[in-house]
Order: structure tokens, then C-alpha cells, then sequence
């Protein structure tokens, strides 16, 4: 087991995403998983139906407890949900020397259409998480778009977006493709060094529930074992992809991904 992640994020109740899909994709990928849960949803493959909130104070006390004994060697952040919440966290952070990376997706938009996050929250992540404390930050087209104002109809826009993200504040912003058209996804890393561009086969597949929580987890996963960026996401398509080709078919909307495809099996 190498690699201790850190993840601050929400409960999905069907264990698709969240922290259900993250835990699975640290294990799976030989990593320590250990979380900060910032709130509950009643949810299955067919929608979100109710979030209850955890306390601020309380969520920023799970962070407390783990860094000051079992430490992390990254953090990934996925539904903050309130400004509060948001706030608070950034808070810690502004306190903690030696921050460790931080790969935050900015969950917003569940996989069928439900917000996850009120507007204010939206912009304090960006104000007080992506510039001071994101290593890497891996929004989809929706979530960029509500993060930069712009609309992002191709690859150019991708571009532009990414580099807007940039200008921010992190040391590397992952654009992912899959919400644009095409039989090929392309997913663009934009760092200071230029723009590196990860292509592959769109998977004709509605078990995709959860497939940005599993990527980012894979990504903190890669840089808490020791992989530069670049590698990092690279080995966290591969595995999402997998994932996905291997998915158990549960549920009748869009369904879990298999985040154990590397485990092996069992009698």
C-alpha cells in the first residue's frame, strides 16, 4: 500500500460516486484512503432526491483528526456543496504548512441533471480554493463554463477555458471532453509547459455514474504515489476507462463503474 490520499467530498448512497467511488479507486489503484464527508445525498443511478448538509466545523474536524496523525500525501476535493463549507475548508488550508497537492473537482451538475452546489459556493471555490490551494483542477465542459462564464462548443474553447483556469491560480488544469460530441474523447492538460492532449475512444455506455470522482481520485492517487502530473492522468484514463468497460450493469439509469477491474478475483 503506497500513497495516502485525503479525500473531502460527499456520500452517494448508491456507491457509484463520491466517496464510495473514491475510497474504491484509491484501494484498487494500491493507495490509503481516508475522507472528510461534506455531505449526504438519497441517491441512485436514476437521481439525486435529497442532500443533507454536515456542519462545517464538523467537516474541517475530519480533516483536522487525519492530517495530525495519519498524515496525506494528497487531497482531493469533490462536493463542497456550501460557501460555507467551502470557506471553512480553505480556512485549514491557509493555516497548514507544506499543503499537500490538492486535485479538486469542482462537482456541480449530478450525472442526471440535479445541482449539487449553490451559486455562492461556486464562486468562493474559485476564489479561495482554485488560486490558493488547487494543484490540479479537473472540470468537465459544464463545470468549466460555469467557473469561466464562457460557453465551450470545441476543442479551441476547451482551450481558452483551460488557459482562463490557469490564469487562476493552479499548476495545471485537466479539461475534459466527454460532454462534447464526437466518437472520440479528448481531454486537454493545460499547464504552464503548454497543452497535452488525451485522446480515446468514446465507450457507448450509460454506466458512467461517477467517472469524474473515480478520474480525480485516480489523479491524487497517481501524485500521492510519487507520478508526475502528466502520468498521473494518464494512468487515471486508463483505469476510468476500464472501469467503465467493465461495469456491472447495475441500476436502470446511468449505472456504477467496476472500480475493483484491477482487484484481483476472489473464490
Amino acid at each position: 500500500m503506497q500513497g495516502r490520499v485525503l479525500i473531502i467530498a460527499g456520500s452517494d448512497s448508491g456507491g457509484g460516486a463520491g466517496i464510495q467511488a473514491d475510497i474504491k479507486t484509491v484501494t484498487a489503484l494500491g493507495g490509503y484512503g481516508m475522507t472528510a464527508i461534506t455531505a449526504l445525498t438519497a441517491q441512485n443511478t436514476l437521481g439525486v432526491e435529497a442532500i443533507e448538509e454536515i456542519s462545517a466545523p464538523f467537516v474541517v474536524k475530519q480533516i483536522e483528526m487525519v492530517l495530525k496523525d495519519i498524515g496525506a500525501d494528497a487531497i482531493k476535493i469533490g462536493m463542497l456543496h456550501r460557501k460555507e463549507v467551502v470557506e471553512a475548508v480553505a480556512a485549514l488550508f491557509d493555516q497548514i504548512d507544506n499543503l499537500p497537492p490538492v486535485v479538486l473537482d469542482p462537482v456541480m451538475i449530478a450525472k442526471g441533471g440535479a445541482s449539487l452546489i449553490a451559486q455562492d459556493a461556486s464562486e468562493a471555490i474559485k476564489a479561495r480554493l482554485i488560486g490558493p490551494h488547487t494543484h490540479i483542477l479537473t472540470p468537465n465542459i459544464p463545470e468549466a463554463e460555469q467557473l469561466t462564464g464562457m460557453k465551450i462548443k470545441n476543442l479551441s474553447d476547451m482551450e481558452k477555458a483551460g488557459r482562463a483556469l490557469l490564469n487562476e491560480g493552479p499548476v495545471a488544469v485537466l479539461m475534459k471532453g466527454g460532454h462534447a460530441e464526437g466518437v472520440e474523447i479528448v481531454d486537454l492538460l493545460v499547464s504552464p509547459q503548454g497543452i497535452q492532449t488525451f485522446s480515446h475512444r468514446r465507450i457507448d455506455s450509460r454506466h458512467t455514474h461517477g467517472t469524474g470522482c473515480t478520474l480525480s481520485s485516480a489523479i491524487a492517487t497517481g501524485i500521492a504515489q510519487g507520478l508526475n502530473v502528466p502520468k498521473a492522468v494518464e494512468r487515471a484514463i486508463r483505469y476510468v476507462e476500464n472501469a467503465i468497460f467493465e461495469a456491472p450493469g447495475f441500476g436502470a439509469g446511468h449505472g456504477p463503474l467496476n472500480h475493483g477491474h484491477t482487484v484481483g478475483r476472489f473464490d
